[in-house]
């Protein structure tokens, strides 16, 4: 091929980057990004950028100055005093936040809340290659010694309640024949005994990524999950859906007549069938569900994965078995669930029992 015939107004410059290509890679960017990370990146974008126009009457611009960084931290962590907690913000912008729905909620935010604020601007510092101030040595020691404080105080952060095997099966028998109750049903059980999937993998849980192995048994492959974002094709993708968790899913499939698309979806009023499920549907479900129960404590759809991970410590299911379902890579993660359940069990705490 004669390189020579190109037209000059075809060839690149191998040092820039034009706009055709800058729009793609970040289209790219986007689809690559899971969208529950998504959502959160873009609501704490705009609350950094209606804490900056209330607070200097400006519009926000990057680089951001160290000083602004610090006065976000010192507006929204509590520190101690000689009149208590208190913090930095203005009640005056406080209440500006709520009313235009960039807060939930008068006060500081949690601690946690306050990190991903700050991780999700450095990251935006970062994408745009400008000058980073979350990456200056002060706003790193303040942000370290913030936490530290928050440790030394208590304020740690809570984990949702285990929906192990008992708690499970309370909500089981709340479902009852309607086609809510067998979505319902499959859904926990689908959830749970396939290793408790995240509530995102619930949500977006296709049947062309389920394989019939027996009449109500089936295997389903997890392609994508927040451990395995790139697609890696690795033993550990298949989950089982077996038992009562097979028997439910054929239930439910043969009721609502799905035959192709997303397992689960919405139900309307009036009992009919509706579209796609969003990863809070799947958290109403066993807020809901715990609540006819009457089982009391926070629940989350995140306490369907904790309580199949508790649960198998519980029954001695061996570690690797328990990380191959679950998909965690992380054994300190794990182990942080079955030693929280172990400790009620441990002997030591019976020496003067009889």
């Amino acid at each position: 091929m004669n390189l020579s015939l190109l037209a000059p107004a075809t060839a690149l410059q191998p040092s820039t980057l034009n706009d055709v290509t800058r729009s793609a890679m970040q289209d790219l960017l986007r689809e690559g990004e899971s969208q529950n990370t998504l959502a959160s990146y873009r609501a704490a974008l705009r609350y950094w950028a209606a804490w900056y126009g209330l607070r200097y009457g400006g519009q926000i611009q990057l680089p951001l100055p160290v000083a602004c960084v610090l006065q976000f931290v010192v507006d929204h962590a509590q520190r101690m005093t000689a009149k208590g907690l208190q913090s930095e913000l203005p009640r005056e912008i406080d209440e500006a936040l709520v009313a235009g729905g960039y807060k939930g909620k008068i006060g500081p935010m949690a601690h946690t809340t306050l990190v991903h604020r700050i991780s999700v601007m450095s990251k935006a510092h970062q994408m745009r290659a400008v000058p980073n101030p979350c990456h200056d040595a002060q706003v790193r020691e303040l942000l370290s010694r913030t936490r530290k404080a928050y440790a030394k105080r208590g304020d740690l952060p809570r984990k949702k309640a285990a929906l192990t095997k008992d708690p499970l099966q309370a909500l089981l028998e709340t479902c009852d024949d309607s086609l809510r109750g067998k979505r319902d049903r499959a859904l926990l059980l689908f959830a749970w005994a396939s290793g408790g999937r995240r509530r995102s993998e619930v949500a977006s849980a296709s049947l062309q990524s389920l394989r019939r192995i027996g009449p109500a048994e089936f295997v389903y492959t997890l392609a994508h999950s927040k451990t395995n974002q790139s697609g890696r094709d690795q033993p550990e993708n298949q989950k089982p859906v077996l038992g009562q968790a097979g028997a439910a899913l054929q239930v439910w499939l043969d009721a609502s007549g799905i035959t192709e698309g997303l397992i689960f979806r919405r139900i309307l009023k009036g009992g009919h069938l509706g579209g796609a499920m969003s990863g809070a549907g799947v958290r109403t479900i066993v807020q809901a569900r715990c609540a006819l129960a009457g089982i009391e404590g926070d629940f989350s759809a995140h306490s369907l994965r904790s309580g199949f991970v508790t649960e198998a410590g519980r029954q001695n299911v061996p570690l690797a078995d328990t990380m191959a379902l679950t998909g965690h890579q992380s054994i300190p993660t794990v182990m942080g669930y079955f030693r929280a359940e172990s400790v009620i069990l441990n002997q030591g705490a019976r020496l003067l029992d009889e």
